[in-house]
């Protein structure tokens, strides 16, 4: 036990950072990023029920914090260490055992009910519950609690004997020794795990009466939102309100707490007492909790942060057939480069050999930053990668190299490895759709493996159908893959699978070419990123090769543009060009020429932005302005309709909106996932499902090409930094505005005359010629979470955050403290 014990205090000296940085791709990428992810752009949201530490999301005086932490003990205690041999311990039982009388309370369902959502197969239900603790003991100030994976989720509840209240400290011994903990450490975890929340009169009448609280709640210490040493400290000096130490709870016999803690005489409760201490072995106890794994579970290394880390990198064929197009996002850490910022990233990529042969492309991309994310002790910066990728060189492999602000350049080549890429068999997300609870899968594999077999599995979730398991059941399937039609160096395969039901969206697909050792594949792919309309390949070669395709056919006369459709193509290999034709099609002859289906970069006085993601928040649009649907839509008639706004844009073929501002929780999207037809010219893209098509007459102000950062200048003003805004109070209060358009410029110019001006909340604008002392400088990440309304390359500070400017003529030097405020 002790041995164990020195193990997890050597993890825990790192501070959950490694020496050395992992190497990608990693089979705990998926709970990497739902543990450090935590705020700003692509977060992963898993936090939202805990943060801040106070949430009581579930209802009143139900601190989720809490639960997710007791949810924790409760899954490990049905934990049997006896005899050498470990049966239990952490592994999601607690999923099938809530009807059990060791676990009262709705607590637990509602725990297990939100995580539900994050539970894939390479996300379990016990390594989410044990991800839980981190959260909740990070969201409320604790120590950080390192986190392994690999834990094995059970089928079935586990037996009784949680410890209950009414039981002895005797019997409360016992029950520690078969989970594997000893007298010492029994007391430690009690104390660590009711450092927050409370006791609730519903469940424990006997020790919180009905009626005697004002929200059903009796908190265990004075701090009931923070994890902190309030729970040992009070109980030492004798002024605990604890109501499992004081109260009805001693005459009922269910004071626990003080039948823990009086144990061993309170000497271990005074070791504990101090801050350090405190935080130390609960760091300690509690990884020690989350580890009580079955023998024969290995867990994975504590999942370290990654100093660069490719996200979604995904290949897909363009139109044509002649390149690729290689998408996704290089995510960089940024907590230990100080003031020395990333100013460009650069991605060197290498052919498919390993050469630098990179025939029709470049062997390199550039890419600016685009958002920040940030977790409970790092700060990350987004760097979109959309390259085009030639089909007759390929890729196999590419490193990183960041451009740093100080002139210096970072290289990164994943600890040696180079980050790998494969290009023989890919997801066509475009060709591939989801409606009504049916999937069609389309993938490109490279002709060289079309002897070898081709399979869809699929990873999908079915409800349990009982409010007591609310966890979904996670199903897999593998499909064999259909051969259709030749595309140049590739051929489409495709599968289908349906009645996936109301979770059909939360699939994750894996499409799969060889067997045994020569398995390769473009796995965990998103269903919900398909659209609702498998669209058709556009323009696809007119040969087919089994080798490579080096440059595009040139024809001596135009021809009508094919598409492959579902249906399969006949194609005619000769030394001609001739264009490939449908089983549908009759004419041979040429046609005049037509113009092909493109992107328009600029129409009337608007130019083209991008593709703009929908709001995620329901019930509002990324433009709000004006809306229109109808089946013969096209770019003219919506840029028509919208002629006095700022904004517009078409999506999924029939819609158009208009806006003069762009909602903050709108992000862009790659281009290529605005692929959807015109109802009304097949020649135009108008947006797809949940993409708009996004024009706008500020274009040239607000491309992509923009970076997304910081503005140290706003003249006459100068930025001093991020501040918190007073709680119930304002730090400014010379002057207030709201604009669902604002930018930094509209704040400055309307704040003309006053010292400072400030953003906050990404549409609101505060003045003042002194800022109030409580107001206290914050990090900047802090500041880096929401976009202005009316130029998402401007942060305009985030929620209680204000971004700061202060006039050049009062102080060129940035702000060190706040200044005073005036006596009110």
């Amino acid at each position: 036990m002790y041995l164990r014990i020195i193990c997890y205090a050597t993890i825990l000296s790192f501070s959950g950072f490694a020496k050395t940085d992992p190497t990608w791709p990693s089979p705990y990428d998926e709970l990497e990023e739902i543990m450090y992810q935590v705020k700003g752009y692509r977060a992963r949201d898993f936090g939202g029920t805990v943060i801040p530490c106070s949430n009581e999301a579930s209802g009143p005086g139900r601190q989720n914090a809490a639960e997710w932490l007791r949810a924790a003990f409760h899954d490990m205690a049905t934990t049997t260490d006896l005899s050498g041999v470990r049966a239990g311990g952490l592994d999601g039982s607690l999923q099938y055992e809530l009807k059990s009388s060791d676990n009262l309370g709705p607590g637990f369902n509602t725990t297990l009910k939100f995580m539900a959502d994050y539970y894939t197969s390479r996300s379990g239900v016990a390594d989410l519950i044990a991800l839980g603790v981190y959260y909740a003991v990070r969201s409320c100030g604790g120590p950080v609690v390192s986190i392994s994976g690999g834990r094995v989720d059970a089928t079935e509840g586990g037996p009784i004997g949680v410890p209950l209240p009414q039981n002895t400290a005797f019997t409360f011994e016992q029950q520690f020794i078969r989970m594997g903990f000893n007298k010492t450490e029994m007391i430690q975890v009690t104390a660590c795990g009711h450092s927050i929340g409370g006791v609730h009169e519903d469940e424990f009448p006997e020790i919180v009466p009905v009626g005697s609280t004002s929200n059903g709640e009796a908190p265990l210490d004075s701090t009931v939102a923070a994890f902190d040493n309030k729970i040992v400290t009070e109980y030492i000096a004798g002024n605990t309100t604890n109501p499992m130490v004081v109260g009805p709870s001693i005459k009922a016999t269910r004071n626990a707490d003080f039948k823990v803690f009086n144990y061993d005489g309170n000497v271990t409760v005074q070791a504990i007492a101090g801050v350090n201490d405190f935080n130390s072995i609960c760091a300690i106890v509690l990884k020690k909790l989350i580890d009580t794994v079955p023998d024969g579970v290995t867990l994975s290394d504590p999942i370290q942060p990654y100093s660069i880390k490719p996200v979604n990198m995904q290949l897909a064929l363009n139109s044509g057939g002649y390149t690729m197009q290689l998408t996704g996002f290089i995510r960089v850490r940024t907590t230990d480069m100080g003031d020395d910022s990333v100013s460009s990233l650069t991605l060197n990529y290498k052919d498919r050999s390993g050469g630098v042969n990179c025939g029709r492309t470049s062997c390199n991309y550039t890419a600016t930053l685009l958002g920040a994310t940030q977790g409970f002790d790092d700060q990350f910066v987004w760097f979109p990668i959309d390259a085009e990728v030639s089909t007759s060189a390929g890729i196999s492999s590419f490193t990183v190299a960041l451009s740093m602000a100080s002139g210096t350049t970072q290289m990164f080549d994943n600890n040696g490895n180079s980050y790998p890429m494969q290009d023989a068999i890919l997801i066509q997300k475009p060709q591939s759709c989801l409606f009504s609870g049916t999937l069609t899968v389309t993938a490109a594999v490279r002709n060289d493996r079309t002897s070898l077999p081709v399979d869809m599995f699929l990873s999908y979730k079915t409800p349990t159908g009982d409010p007591n398991l609310p966890v979904p059941t996670l199903k897999n399937a593998t499909v064999a893959m259909t051969k259709g039609a030749c595309v140049g160096s590739y051929t489409f395969y495709t599968a289908n699978h349906t009645n996936l039901g109301e979770l059909a969206y939360a699939s994750m697909i894996d499409v799969i070419s060889g067997s045994d050792s020569e398995v390769l594949t473009d796995d965990f792919n998103a269903a919900s990123e398909l659209g609702a309309t498998c669209q058709s390949f556009q323009n696809p070669p007119s040969t087919c090769t089994t080798g490579t395709v080096s440059t595009p056919p040139v024809s001596s006369t135009s021809t009508s543009i094919s598409t492959i459709t579902s249906t399969t193509l006949i194609t005619t290999t000769s030394s001609s060009t001739s264009t490939p034709t449908t089983a549908t099609s009759t004419s041979t002859s040429p046609t005049p020429p037509v113009e092909t289906l493109h992107h328009r970069q600029d129409l009337g006085e608007y130019l083209l932005v991008g593709c703009q993601k929908e709001s995620t928040v329901v019930g509002i649009r990324a433009l709000s302005g004006a809306s229109f649907a109808y089946d013969n839509m096209t770019l003219e008639s919506c840029m028509k309709n919208c002629t006095d706004y700022v904004y517009w844009g078409t999506e999924y073929g029939r819609e158009c909106f208009c806006g003069n501002s762009l909602d903050s929780t709108s992000e862009s999207a790659n281009l290529t996932d605005c692929n959807m037809v015109c109802g009304g010219d097949s020649t135009e893209y108008c947006g797809d499902s949940n993409r708009l098509e996004l024009y706008s007459t500020t274009a040239s102000q607000t491309a992509p090409t923009a970076t997304l950062a910081p503005k140290p200048t706003v003249s006459p003003y100068t930025r001093v930094g991020c501040y918190s805004e007073l709680p119930g109070g304002r730090a400014l209060t010379g002057a207030a505005y709201a604009d669902d358009a604002m930018t930094l410029e509209m704040c400055a110019s309307d704040c003309k005359g006053f010292t400072y001006f400030a953003a906050e909340y990404g549409r609101e604008c505060y003045c003042g010629n002194t800022l109030d002392s409580r107001s206290t400088l914050t990090p900047d990440a802090d500041c880096q979470t929401m976009v202005c309304g009316g130029n998402r390359y401007e942060y305009c500070g985030a929620a209680n955050r204000l971004d700061l400017y202060q006039l050049v003529t009062i102080s060129s030097a940035p702000l060190a403290t706040p200044m005073p405020s005036p006596n009110r």
